[in-house]
């Protein structure tokens, strides 16, 4: 399977709802590592590392989020795979 990264700013209500946490859950279970965090402007920033059918799974996991959130646009890029990542973070 193809490896992948994925560099992803996730817009809306993604704040103050178990967004990132959530992520994690989801990263943990497919087994998608990286990170996660807020940004200071209210959007989501996160890098997806993994099998690159688990990294799509992962971004289109992210348009729903979990209950409360409301995501009004993604935007991916993607980078060449570096594999630094042992597990899925959340950053504070």
């Amino acid at each position: 399977m193809k490896k992948v990264r994925a560099h992803v700013i996730i817009s809306g209500r993604v704040q103050g709802v178990f967004y990132r946490i959530s992520a994690k859950k989801m990263a943990d279970r497919i087994g998608v590592k990286g990170w996660i965090r807020n940004l200071p402007d209210g959007r989501v920033e996160a890098v997806f590392e993994g099998d690159e059918d688990a990294v799509k799974r992962m971004i289109s996991w992210c348009w729903v989020g979990p209950p409360g959130a409301k995501v009004i646009s993604i935007d991916v890029e993607w980078e060449e795979y570096l594999g630094e990542y042992k597990d899925f973070k959340v950053l504070y």
